[in-house]
C-alpha cells in the first residue's frame, strides 16, 4: 500500500491536474460509469462539528475509494486544522487496498477545481474582479481555481475577523500570486460596495445567515457557494436565488438534501428545485447550456459528493505510482 501525506501530495498534484481529473469523472458520471452511494453525515453539535463518510467507485478505471473527513471549526482557536480527512483507495478487480491518502488538501483542491470548471462555464470571459467572502480553510483553493480559468486583476478579501483576511493575503503572496494582481482586505462596511463591483464572488463560510445582500448583485455576476453544506446553513439569501438566471449544482441529490439556501428557497412559494438549471456534469458535456449572454446571473452551489474525491484520489495514486513517491507499507 502506498501511503501519501499532505506535503508529498502538494508537491506533485496541483490545480491544473485536479481540474483535468475531475473533468474525466464528470464525463464518466454522465456515461454511468460511476457508483456513488449516499454519504453518511454525523454531527457533533456540542462542538459544532461534523464527520462525513463518502464511498464511490470508478467502473471504467476499476478503482474505488472511501473518504472520511472531519470538520471541527473550533480547532482554529487553538491553531489546529478545521478540516481533516483520509481516503482509502482500493482495486476493484482484486479488492486490494492500494493506497491511503491524506484528503484534507485534496478536499480543498477538488472543491476549488469544481469551482474552476463552473466559473469557466458561467463567468463572463473578461471577469477581472474576484471577491472572496470567507478566508477560512476552504477559501484558498477557491481562489486558485478561479485564477486557473480567468485573468483576474483584483481580489477582494472579506472576513468577519479582519486579521484572518490579512493573514490570508500574506498566504496568497507567499504562494506566488502574481504581483500584478491587486489584493485588498475589505472592511465589513465596504462589503456591499465591492459585491456590486465584482464579476465573480466566492463564498466559503459556514454561515447560518446570508453573507451578502442579493440586491447588491449586478447583471453578469457569477457566484460560487461552497461553504454551507448542512440544511441550517445559508450563504446566500432568497433574493439572490430568485435573481439568478441559472442555478447549477454539483450533485442534485446532495444539494437538495444539504444546501440550506436551496432548501429554504424551495420552501417558499416563488422558487422550487425545478428551477435548478442542472448539474455541473451536464453543463460540462453540453447537455445543458452554459452562459448565454453578458447579463446572466449564475450561482454554482457545491456541497460535495464522493465521486469528486474519487477523481483526485485516483489522480494522486496514479501520479505516485508513476513518480515512485510515497511510503510503501504492508498492512
Amino acid at each position: 500500500m502506498i501511503v501519501l501525506d499532505e506535503k508529498t501530495i502538494q508537491s506533485m498534484y496541483k490545480m491544473d491536474k485536479a481540474v483535468e481529473d475531475l473533468k474525466h469523472l464528470l464525463k464518466a458520471k454522465v456515461a454511468d460509469q460511476v457508483e456513488n452511494p449516499l454519504r453518511t453525515v454525523i454531527e457533533f453539535k456540542k462542538h459544532e462539528a461534523s464527520v462525513l463518510y463518502m464511498p464511490s467507485a470508478d467502473l471504467d478505471k476499476e478503482l474505488m475509494a472511501m473518504k472520511a473527513v472531519t470538520i471541527f471549526p473550533h480547532n482554529r482557536e487553538s491553531g489546529g486544522r478545521t478540516t481533516q480527512g483520509v481516503t482509502l483507495v482500493s482495486d476493484a478487480k482484486t479488492g486490494e487496498h492500494v493506497s491511503l491518502v491524506n484528503a484534507s488538501y485534496l478536499t480543498r483542491l477538488r472543491t476549488g477545481a469544481l469551482s474552476a470548471i463552473a466559473t469557466d462555464l458561467y463567468a463572463v470571459e473578461n471577469a477581472k474582479t474576484l471577491t472572496c467572502i470567507g478566508t477560512g480553510g476552504m477559501a484558498f483553493e477557491q481562489v486558485l481555481g478561479v485564477l486557473e480559468v480567468r485573468n483576474i486583476k483584483t481580489i477582494n478579501l472579506v472576513n468577519r475577523t479582519t486579521s484572518n483576511a490579512e493573514k490570508f493575503k500574506e498566504k496568497l503572496i507567499e504562494f506566488g500570486i502574481p504581483s500584478c494582481i491587486n489584493i485588498e482586505v475589505i472592511q465589513e462596511e465596504q462589503k456591499s460596495k465591492v459585491v456590486k463591483q465584482s464579476q465573480i464572488i466566492n463564498c466559503s463560510t459556514r454561515s447560518e445567515v446570508p453573507v451578502f445582500d442579493g440586491d447588491d448583485i449586478q447583471p453578469g455576476t457569477h457566484v460560487n457557494g461552497v461553504g454551507s453544506y448542512l440544511p441550517h446553513m445559508r450563504e446566500v439569501d432568497h433574493t439572490f436565488i430568485r435573481l439568478a438566471d441559472k442555478v447549477i449544482v454539483d450533485d442534485f441529490h446532495g444539494a437538495t438534501e444539504e444546501a440550506g439556501e436551496l432548501i429554504y428557497a424551495n420552501a417558499q412559494s416563488d422558487w422550487s428545485y425545478d428551477d435548478i438549471h442542472g448539474e455541473l456534469k451536464d453543463a460540462y458535456v453540453g447537455t445543458i447550456t452554459a452562459r448565454e449572454n453578458e447579463h446572466e446571473i449564475s450561482f454554482f452551489k457545491c456541497v460535495g459528493a464522493a465521486y469528486f474525491d474519487l477523481a483526485v484520489a485516483i489522480g494522486v495514486y496514479e501520479t505516485a505510482k508513476e513518480q515512485k513517491l510515497g511510503q510503501h507499507v504492508t498492512i
